[in-house]
């Protein structure tokens, strides 16, 4: 089985805590050790992809820049609106 590699980025990276805030390309967020991420810095993006069970975290330049562009599609796609009228907006 084929899968296609995920995108992830890191909002918010605590030093402290030695964690990273992380959203991945289908918009979930949770939190990553910060060692796991080479170079982990605020907005830096990688490309997921799993070999022989192991996990790998591959530094992606274009990462955040992808994931806006999903997040902006979302928008467009999404309407709140409705049709209340009994012929479902025909005449």
């Amino acid at each position: 089985m084929n899968v296609p590699p995920e995108l992830l980025v890191i909002d918010v990276l605590d030093e402290d805590a030695g964690l990273a805030d992380v959203e991945d390309s289908r918009g979930r967020t949770y939190q990553l050790p910060a060692e796991w991420l080479p170079d982990a810095a605020d907005g830096a993006g990688y490309r997921v992809t799993v070999q022989d069970g192991t996990v790998h975290f591959t530094p992606d330049e274009h990462a955040a820049a992808q994931l806006r562009e999903r997040s902006k599609q979302t928008l467009l796609d999404f309407s709140d609106e409705h049709d209340d009228s009994p012929a479902g907006g025909r005449a």
